[in-house]
Parts: structure tokens; C-alpha cells; sequence
């Protein structure tokens, strides 16, 4: 079993040509970049700067553990990706974690594939590769395809095809921004997942947006039970009933939360008596025996 220790052979001989000054390689037309640019060369650590458009900005510390023990045994399978800035300097664009990983076991070089792009294509090639190889947390994804757009002036049609993924999953992760700076944190946090931004986001208010994501956290709801809840909140918004106008202020008052936590629309007749009629429909045995527990969980 290679140990990570032992010098890896890889591109010992571009190393030194990478070394020599009187070979600085700049661009693709100069001498012997076909020999380096492309190639798996050993870069010193020390010659490597982060990448500034690595859309990553949370990295796991158990996690980066266990990459850096496998890389003590098994070494740097997969090299990193960078681009040359400067006379044995060199910019990151992919590979952060491994990165992190070489540099906790004290390792000294590291495998790296060699580019030259300028900063604008050392962007797109960070948040296309980054999008493509790393475990994202779904509001990271959707500022990377944001940064394509606004600082590449990329379309969707466009990043489909970078990415490799359908226009509508671009434009989902897109509407997650629309969400309050709160939720989107605790998405990255894993508080929530995607499935319930993607129901929160359906509500326009971001006050009631937080109301609904706090609702969710606190009876620890599923992605399903907040759909309802979302539905059952909307749909206090387009009750068109001419007795609506009819009801007394502490029915009106008590509508609305009394259909988010059923999660349904909630109708109301009134008799003009004072006495009324509450309703409350369901969908199926399930959405029923559902409810059944709403009301013996308030007893």
C-alpha cells in the first residue's frame, strides 16, 4: 500500500522544467507549454494560493479528517486543478478539500493538473467543477449558478449545458435566494432541506416565511407536513366566500391559524344567530388519520 509519505513519481521532469526561470510558461504559445499545461505535475504546497471563487465556504472538519487519513494511506488519487498566475505560483480552481486534507498530514507536494485562464475562465471552471464534483449544500449550488450568471453572463440554457443538468433544477435552486437570509442559513446548516425551501419559498412575505420556517423547526415537520402547511396558509389568502366579509373579527382572526395548523383550507359558515359551522376537508385516509392526530395531540 502506497503511504503518502513516499515521493510520488508524477511529472518529476516537467517539475523541473516548471522550476527552471529561463522556462517560465505564461501562455499556451510559449516553448514547452504543451509539455506542462494539461499534465499531472507535483506543485509544492507552499506555491499554491486558494482559489478566491471557490464557491465552497463551509468545509467539515470530520469530514476533512477522514480525506486526510485516506491520503496518509492511499495517497492523492485524484489531483487538484490549478492555474498558473506567475513564475512557480500557482491559483487553485478545484481540489479545495484535498487540499486542506494534504496540508493536516504535513505533506509537502501534491499532484495537480495544469491550466492557464484568466480570472473570468478561472471562475467558470471553479463553479462548473465545483457544481459537478462536490457536495454543495444546495444554497452554495445556487450562488454558484447566480455568480455564472451575473459575473459570466451565462444563461440557463447556457449552464444546462455546462453543467449537465435540465433548466428547470437550475431554476429551483435559483428561487431558493428568494428565501429569508435566515432559512437559507439554516438550509446550509441542515436544519431544513431543500424539499422545505422549496415549499417556503412559495410564500411571497419573507416575515411569514420565518413565521412557517419556525413553525417547522419547532414540531420538527416533514417536507410533506410543510407543504400542507404552506397550502393551508395560502389558501386563507384566496377565499373568495361572500360570507367572508360577513364573518365576526374573532372568526376571521382565528382563520388563519387554525388552517396552518390543519394545514387546509379552513371554511366557515355562520348562521345569523352567531352560531357556525367549521369544516375541515382531507385528501385521503392518510391526510385524514393525520389530522385525527393533529386533535388528539391538542387534547
Amino acid at each position: 500500500m502506497a503511504k503518502a509519505t513516499k515521493k510520488q513519481a508524477l511529472g518529476r521532469g516537467l517539475s523541473a522544467l516548471l522550476n527552471d526561470p529561463s522556462n517560465d510558461i505564461k501562455s499556451i504559445s510559449d516553448k514547452n507549454a504543451d509539455k506542462v499545461i494539461g499534465s499531472i505535475v507535483e506543485i509544492d504546497l507552499k506555491s499554491i494560493e486558494v482559489n478566491p471563487f471557490q464557491p465552497r465556504t463551509q468545509f467539515n472538519e470530520e469530514s476533512l479528517r477522514e480525506l486526510a487519513s485516506s491520503i496518509k494511506e492511499l495517497g492523492v488519487i485524484q489531483p487538484i486543478t490549478v492555474r498558473k498566475v506567475g513564475f512557480n505560483k500557482y491559483q487553485l480552481v478545484s481540489g479545495e478539500r484535498r487540499l486542506r486534507a494534504s496540508k493536516l498530514i504535513g505533506l509537502q507536494a501534491i499532484p495537480a493538473y495544469i491550466r492557464i485562464a484568466n480570472d473570468q475562465e478561472s471562475l467558470e471552471m471553479a463553479l462548473v467543477e465545483n457544481i459537478q464534483r462536490q457536495d454543495l449544500d444546495p444554497i452554495e449550488i445556487a450562488l454558484s449558478y447566480q455568480r455564472l450568471i451575473n459575473d459570466i453572463n451565462l444563461t440557463q440554457e447556457q449552464m444546462s449545458e455546462r453543467v449537465g443538468k435540465k433548466r428547470s433544477t437550475i431554476a429551483n435552486y435559483l428561487r431558493l435566494l428568494k428565501l429569508d437570509p435566515i432559512i437559507q442559513t439554516g438550509m446550509r446548516d441542515g436544519f431544513i432541506s431543500m424539499g422545505h425551501g422549496r415549499a417556503l419559498i412559495n410564500i411571497e412575505d419573507q416575515g411569514t416565511q420565518l413565521d412557517i420556517y419556525e413553525k417547522v423547526l419547532s414540531k420538527s415537520l416533514s417536507v410533506r407536513e410543510t407543504e400542507q402547511l404552506v397550502r393551508g396558509f395560502k389558501a386563507t389568502k384566496t377565499i373568495t366566500s361572500p360570507s367572508k366579509e360577513e364573518l365576526p373579527k374573532f372568526v376571521k382572526k382565528g382563520l388563519k391559524e387554525i388552517s396552518e395548523y390543519f394545514g387546509h383550507k379552513i371554511t366557515v359558515k355562520m348562521a345569523k344567530n352567531g352560531s357556525g359551522k367549521i369544516s375541515i376537508p382531507f385528501h385521503s385516509e392518510e391526510d385524514f388519520n393525520r389530522i385525527k392526530k393533529l386533535v388528539e395531540s391538542a387534547k
